[in-house]
């Protein structure tokens, strides 16, 4: 079979190629080109670290491109770079800074899934003539269906409720039975110069983890700063920009109340930051738009839903589909507009959507 890998120039995507292309699969490895954001000199505890090839700090980079090619020379595998920088930025970038101007908390990791990975390099894959589309992704799938990793704490589903049922069927996940030790051992055996190399723990475009800036200059038209008020809108502080914020927010607030206090909520219009104690933060249920099934779940449903990256799986029960309405068993803390909200049923993906609003806030 032929099939198609995208290679990132980790370590899973590596060995994801290695393993299929051991199999027997003809593979061709695509790497994508996604942004120019500069990547800086390495400093501090990791400067020495990262001034090999193959430590650099966040994914996407030019040391991830020529990582990914010496893995494919490696293999003995055809070898292509792909340029997306105009898809990704209007898929990605654009889409994270006109979140966070409307006071949303986005996951750019979603966007990239959703619509490069399993849209535009799967119509590369197919231009191709492969049949399947194969990425370095921790989840398991039988082509129908999608599950939870075999080791939880590398789980990645999370990011890819957005693939299509169609997409899918095309896509071969081989580490989703593995622990990343096991992925580690593969890569020393089959020699991979990626076989220690660091996870990339940033948004590949944001190097310095600062969304502030790059709003900053990518919306340069947006005046962001304004007042922090508590709920019954006494001014408390002031703050440089509403964007820097997110729902459950703690530090960096700048604020003494003598207790503490927490982002309630953000209100984009009045560029207000709304602050308040702790349990003000716990609610219902949520809202979801922009929804997206594997398996469709029906009203009433007994399902789990997780409303961040690693965050506890919630027991809840689908109100409605249309909107995407959520009541949970139990109160839960800081449902944060922008964020996506992912259903389960077990350990089965059946979908998810994009956070809109809580709708309905607990008794105090």
């Amino acid at each position: 079979m032929r099939i198609v890998v995208a290679m990132s120039g980790g370590v899973d995507s590596s060995v994801a190629a290695a393993l299929l292309h051991e199999q027997g699969h003809e593979v061709i490895g695509i790497h994508m080109k996604l942004h120019d954001v500069p990547e800086g000199p390495p400093s501090g505890p990791q400067k020495a670290q990262a001034a090999s090839p193959s430590a650099s700090g966040h994914c996407c980079g030019l040391d991830d491109a020529l990582d990914a090619r010496r893995v494919a020379d490696t293999l003995g595998i055809p070898f292509y770079v792909m340029n997306l920088r105009d898809a990704f930025k209007a898929a990605v970038m654009d889409d994270l800074a006109n979140a966070y101007v409307k006071g949303f908390t986005p996951n750019p990791c979603v966007q990239c899934n959703g619509v490069l990975k399993f849209q535009v390099l799967l119509a590369r894959a197919r231009a191709l003539g492969a049949e399947a589309l194969a990425t370095g992704h921790y989840v398991r799938s039988d082509g129908a269906r999608l599950y939870m990793a075999a080791d939880r704490d590398k789980d990645q589903s999370y990011f890819l409720w957005g693939i299509r049922p169609e997409a899918l069927a095309q896509s071969r996940f081989p580490l989703g039975e593995m622990t990343k030790p096991e992925v580690r051992a593969h890569a020393e055996r089959f020699s991979l110069t990626t076989a220690q190399k660091p996870e990339s723990m940033e948004v590949c475009f944001l190097p310095d983890d600062d969304h502030a800036r790059f709003i900053r200059e990518a919306r340069p038209d947006v005046e962001g700063a304004g007042d922090i008020v508590d709920e019954d809108g006494r001014v408390l502080g002031r703050h440089d920009g509403y964007f820097r914020y997110t729902v459950g927010q703690r530090r960096g607030l700048g604020v003494a109340a003598g207790t503490p206090i927490y982002v309630l909520r953000i209100e984009p219009d009045a560029r207000r930051v709304v602050v308040g104690p702790a349990d003000r933060l716990m609610e219902q249920g949520l809202v979801a738009a922009g929804v997206s099934w594997i398996r469709e779940p029906t009203p009433g449903e007994e399902v789990t839903a997780r409303i961040r990256h690693r965050g506890a799986l919630i027991p809840c029960n689908v109100e409605s589909l249309a909107p995407l309405s959520l009541r949970f068993h139990a109160p839960a803390r800081a449902v944060a507009p922008g964020q996506s909200v992912v259903l389960y049923a077990g350990d089965e993906l059946l979908g998810g959507g994009v956070i809109q609003r809580a709708s309905t806030v607990a008794a105090a």
